[in-house]
């Protein structure tokens, strides 16, 4: 029991660690070239900004599903 618990402290903390180490920009190559043509910064930074919460927002649930099922096989 106590392995288990120090294998999900391990997931959870190489998870958070990886996602931590860089920041994050995503852009597909399209629209890179389209936003690096244009003068604007600040319409690039939306959009990489925008990227970045949709692609957190699965990680979020699932990892509130992991703990849900934790807590549901804790108990």
């Amino acid at each position: 029991m106590l392995r288990k618990k120090y294998r999900y402290l391990l997931l959870c903390t190489t998870v958070f660690l990886w996602m931590g180490i860089k920041p994050v920009f995503g852009q597909c190559a399209m629209c890179r070239a389209v936003l690096e043509s244009n003068g604007d910064n600040a319409v690039a930074e939306g959009i990489n900004n925008g990227i970045v919460y949709l692609m957190a927002i699965p990680y979020i649930l699932v990892g509130a599903l992991i703990f849900i099922v934790y807590r549901k096989m804790k108990s």
